[in-house]
């Protein structure tokens, strides 16, 4: 590989879009075709998309209803459920509503916002399926807070406040709803400067088990578990208040490849990848995707005029075959390229672990990337954590338990076929495999697998005792679950 100049560094690429995989999502897209936009703010005062709604009248779509096979269907295509029925919500009055239907009916009730369960969790067979999607609205407040709706996918929500110079940092995959990726943690492109999404929830109103209405204006507590402490728990958020971070200018792109791996030469690359990640600054992200024998490596920048990382990017071009970089683009017009396809796809996606260093993984990683390397479709990636996910003060104040760990993998298999399916499922269960054999246990929520047998302390750790206490309070009867929820 030629030297990683610094005039190289900089040489812009007209051509520079997203060519790997992050977070299922990577990849171009357009828009999806309900989403909205709010309109220009009038000068100092908030602008919101939130409407008036009338008396609540529950919308209900049953197996007679020409929209039912299109509202049970998750972004998962591999998951086949059919509820009894599917509750379309456009206000909290209208969960309240479900919930007492569903009571009245005897049936479980899974909770739905954009329906991005690795495993189908917002969606059951024979119960109420709560579909939030209509409740999307975008509401700017005072002092650069936002008020959302739980069905606000990520494309929305920052088409709708990059415009006002906001940040809420998020993932990357545009049909992704807020509700879910808060609950669960989130995490993504910015979460090295500023956090987790979950981080920057301040309040939040949520319709319990019995249908009662709660705020966490008034329940510490109640706000705690909802940091982190998962999606169909305790109860169904309606509404959640965010502060915001001031949204960077740009965003920078750097692009690595290497073809024709052994499983050997891709562990050499993660060990040199993993030792000059941490060193990047905060607010940098990397993303190690190794796609059958072929790997890809994304180094994005927000703020890229305030330091020079060409030195670090060199030590990735050493070991790869071509790099390419794009200019510092404007941030809305880069985030764009990362939305992704808007499915629903057949996949798998599982959480593969969280990890301290390379020291963790050397002793398995070879064993895994033979199967990879061996399997075509199969995908292992490694994302970097850490800077401000490990800020102790969002410690005490939310029950994701991860912090800490500077780098978290997932497992992807993608399809078009399902006859593809029982190859990749097995090779799945195998690298899963590899990793638990060596004393990797804790997993992410959001990246949710039927695999996990102990998953109430994978996803949850030491926090899982005090989450049962929440349910406890707020859905004894387990109205609310699917087959990896809190349990009372």
């Amino acid at each position: 590989m030629k030297p990683f100049t610094r005039r190289k560094f900089i040489h812009l690429s007209a051509a520079a879009s997203a060519a790997l995989l992050l977070d299922a999502c990577l990849g171009r897209s357009g828009k999806g075709k309900d989403e909205q936009s709010i309109p220009p703010p009038v000068k100092d005062e908030p602008q919101s998309t939130a409407k008036e709604h009338p008396t609540p009248k529950l919308d209900l779509a049953d197996k007679n209803d020409s929209r039912y096979n299109t509202l049970r269907q998750g972004f998962n295509k591999r998951i086949d459920k059919y509820p009894a029925a599917i509750a379309l919500c456009t206000s909290t009055a209208d969960v309240v509503e479900a919930v007492r239907y569903a009571r009245e009916q005897k049936f479980a009730i899974a909770v739905k916002s954009g329906g991005h369960s690795m495993e189908g969790f917002s969606c059951n067979d024979g119960g109420l399926v709560v579909n939030l999607s209509k409740m999307n609205t975008v509401e700017l407040l005072p002092d650069n807070k936002i008020k959302l709706g739980p069905g606000c996918t990520l494309s929305h929500l920052y088409d709708s406040i990059l415009p006002h110079g906001l940040l809420l940092p998020g993932g990357s995959c545009g049909t992704v709803a807020v509700g879910g990726l808060t609950l669960g943690g989130g995490y993504g492109l910015f979460s090295r400067s500023y956090g987790l999404t979950c981080d920057h929830l301040l309040e939040a109103t949520m319709v319990d088990g019995n249908g009662d209405i709660h705020s966490t204006k008034d329940d510490a507590e109640l706000l705690w578990a909802l940091k982190g402490g998962g999606t169909g728990n305790f109860g169904i958020v309606t509404e959640m208040t965010f502060c915001t971070q001031a949204a960077p200018a740009t965003l920078q792109a750097h692009y690595f490849k290497a073809r024709k791996l052994t499983a050997e030469k891709a562990a050499e690359i993660l060990r040199i990848w993993m030792e000059v990640t941490p060193q990047l600054p905060a607010s940098c992200f990397s993303g190690y995707v190794l796609n059958g024998s072929t790997l890809n490596i994304l180094v994005t920048d927000h703020d890229a005029a305030k330091h020079d990382i060409a030195s670090l990017l060199q030590k990735l071009a050493d070991v790869t075959d071509t790099f390419r970089s794009t200019r510092p683009t404007a941030l809305a017009t880069m985030l764009r390229n990362y939305y992704g396809r808007p499915g629903p796809l057949y996949f798998r996606n599982s959480s593969a672990g969280f990890f301290k260093d390379h020291g963790t993984v050397a002793p398995f990683i070879t064993d895994v990337f033979r199967v990879v390397v061996s399997t075509p479709g199969m995908i292992y990636q490694v994302n970097t954590l850490g800077g401000e996910v490990d800020n102790t003060m969002f410690a005490g104040q939310a029950s994701y338990p991860h912090r800490g760990f500077p780098f978290i993998s997932e497992v992807q298999a993608y399809w078009e076929s399902p006859s593809q399916d029982p190859r990749l499922a097995k090779a799945t269960t195998e690298i899963l495999g590899i990793t638990a054999q060596h004393g990797i246990t804790r997993q992410y929520v959001n990246y949710c697998s039927a695999e996990f047998n102990d998953w109430e302390h994978a996803y949850y750790g030491d926090n899982y005792a005090r989450l049962q206490a929440i349910k406890k309070r707020f859905d004894p009867s387990d109205n609310i679950r699917h087959p990896q929820s809190v349990k009372a």
